[in-house]
């Protein structure tokens, strides 16, 4: 087993336009709203970051959960419902990098266990996902970096 690897990360101030999923798998619904909006007014032919997390977390006993997936977007850009403005106030982070999908969960898992051997304490602002590969490719092979809320 390879050890996992950790950076540490000031994520500065974000403007994001987001969109809301809820069901047993919420992530292509926010994912689908969210493309639906931006591919028509352009946003997808130019770079940017691209943020989600659960809200809220999947309950003891119920299959159903939310998801909020964000891009970042100029204060230029107009949103139009369901798509929300996010202002993201930032803040320190552990990070690490995890291939496909079905290997974010297990990735988490180990994120908490480095954070729980380490000088870091858990930080209260939220946690995220980032899609590091370009939206739309095999989920399977996608790069995400996870961010978990740290202090110290």
């Amino acid at each position: 087993m390879t050890e996992l690897q950790v950076r540490i990360v000031d994520l500065e101030p974000l403007r994001c336009a987001g969109a809301f999923g809820f069901g047993p798998e919420p992530e292509g619904i926010a994912w689908d709203t969210l493309l639906k909006w931006a591919e028509p007014i352009g946003l997808l032919r130019q770079p940017h970051r691209f943020f989600g997390y659960n809200h809220p977390d999947p309950a003891p006993g119920s299959p159903n959960y939310g998801y909020e997936q964000w891009i970042t977007v100029a204060a230029s850009v107009q949103i139009a419902d369901p798509i929300k403005i996010k202002e993201f106030p930032g803040g320190r982070y552990a990070v690490t990098r995890c291939e496909g999908v079905q290997n974010i969960y297990a990735t988490w898992q180990k994120l908490v266990v480095w954070r729980e051997a380490s000088q870091y304490r858990m930080g209260q602002h939220q946690w995220l996902e980032e899609l590091i590969t370009p939206p739309g490719g095999d989920w399977e092979k996608a790069q995400f970096d996870l961010y978990m809320p740290i202090v110290g």
